[in-house]
């Protein structure tokens, strides 16, 4: 059963994506909620309170799911791998909270802001730990650690702007193309200097994943119900 904090989160989410949060009033998240305007506060507190809410619960999420597929990787090629994997099914899976938290930072106060960015450092952090590591035992062939990092989620966060889970292309399709792309974006080869694919790494059944520690996931506040937002 959906309760009404939920529902009040859900609508801001929505407002924020479609409108930003500048444009999105009080009132339309309580219409929208269907409550009213004065019990909205008891849920919400400010509208900053809610917005920092809904990127921090996002941000959790995305840590928590990446840390548990990283569980029992074999060496940094198959941890960029699940990383990959893990990245690019939450964007596809939930599309608004990609887009609040990708452009809505700017309007958070400085305390809210670095709570939010204290989860975004420590989530990157696995990934510049993978790809050092692979670029240190010669697995990776690339120069610049920041940048590859860099386009590496700038390519997985797009996900959230095209994918359609009605689409043509499952869940597992998605994640090993994405793998496929970031392997060939960092050079990534085997000891026998072959390009390394998807085939050469192991990577967890993602919807397994969510569902074996959903319990986990709803201490670090996942309270839609279901990733689906498309």
């Amino acid at each position: 059963m959906v309760t009404t904090g939920e529902r009040v989160e859900r609508a801001a989410l929505e407002l924020f994506a479609e409108k930003g949060f500048a444009a999105t009033g009080i009132r339309e998240i309580a219409e929208r909620a269907g409550v009213s305007s004065g019990a909205l506060y008891h849920y919400m507190g400010t509208k900053e309170d809610l917005l920092a809410q809904v990127m921090n619960r996002g941000n959790a999420r995305l840590l928590h799911l990446a840390e548990a597929a990283l569980a029992g990787a074999a060496g940094p090629a198959e941890r960029l791998a699940r990383l990959v994997a893990v990245h690019v099914y939450v964007h596809a899976h939930a599309q608004l909270d990609a887009l609040v938290i990708d452009s809505e930072l700017r309007s958070l106060g400085e305390e809210a802001r670095s709570r939010v960015m204290e989860l975004r450092d420590r989530y990157e952090l696995l990934w510049r730990n993978a790809l050092s590591e692979g670029r240190a035992a010669g697995a990776f062939r690339f120069n610049e650690l920041g940048i590859a990092r860099l386009a590496l989620l700038e390519m997985c966060t797009g996900v959230a702007r095209w994918y359609s889970p009605r689409g043509p292309v499952d869940d597992r399709t998605l994640g090993e193309t994405f793998v496929d792309m970031a392997f060939g974006l960092i050079n990534a080869c085997g000891p026998d200097d072959r390009r390394l694919t998807h085939a050469d790494v192991a990577i967890p059944d993602l919807n397994g994943l969510a569902a074996d520690i959903a319990e986990e996931l709803a201490k670090v506040g996942e309270t839609t119900g279901g990733w689906s937002e498309t």
